[in-house]
């Protein structure tokens, strides 16, 4: 029977990606909890959350992100827009985790190991709103197979953080 390991055990290889999350009004705690922990699970480099009355430290997210919060470097933003130009202007690539009538899948080949990636996710229940919407480079979605058009906000993160995790990994070797 195999054993199970644990945090102490494993064998995975430690990465950072040049990859930064921008949270567009992202605000239950357990999405950023979750956040934080796909955060470090895919070697982000750091996290922005933007908005205004976002609560970024609160019980519920401590509870949700089992200490990564402690690890990913994360700033709160009132306004995102300058934050994106200031990305843009650093080399970034603003990419937008939303489905749109120009939007590609994030399983097509789009990405490669000295891309800088900021990756915009959007809010709970509106998605990325369309002023930072005007302002990213390319939308990429995921594809599904059911009749919703959408998911939760973190699971999305990290599907989107998967492929494109494994396109700038293959692309590397």
């Amino acid at each position: 029977m195999p054993t199970q390991l644990t945090h102490e055990t494993t064998v995975f290889i430690k990465k950072q990606f040049p990859i930064t999350l921008i949270c567009d009004q992202v605000n239950s705690p357990a999405n950023i909890g979750s956040i934080f922990r796909i955060a470090d699970s895919f070697g982000v480099e750091q996290i922005y959350f933007c908005g205004q009355d976002i609560t970024v430290i609160s019980k519920r997210m401590e509870r949700t992100a089992r200490s990564t919060h402690k690890t990913i470097p994360y700033q709160h933003q009132e306004n995102i827009l300058p934050l994106i130009d200031k990305l843009k202007i650093d080399g970034y690539k603003i990419i937008g985790l939303e489905i749109t009538e120009n939007s590609v899948p994030v399983s097509e080949k789009l990405f490669s190991p000295s891309d800088k990636i900021a990756l915009v996710i959007g809010e709970e229940k509106l998605g990325i709103s369309e002023n930072v919407l005007s302002k990213v480079m390319k939308n990429i979605h995921i594809n599904m197979y059911g009749t919703n058009s959408s998911m939760n906000v973190a699971t999305a993160t990290g599907i989107a953080l998967y492929e494109i995790t494994k396109q700038m990994i293959i692309e590397d070797q």
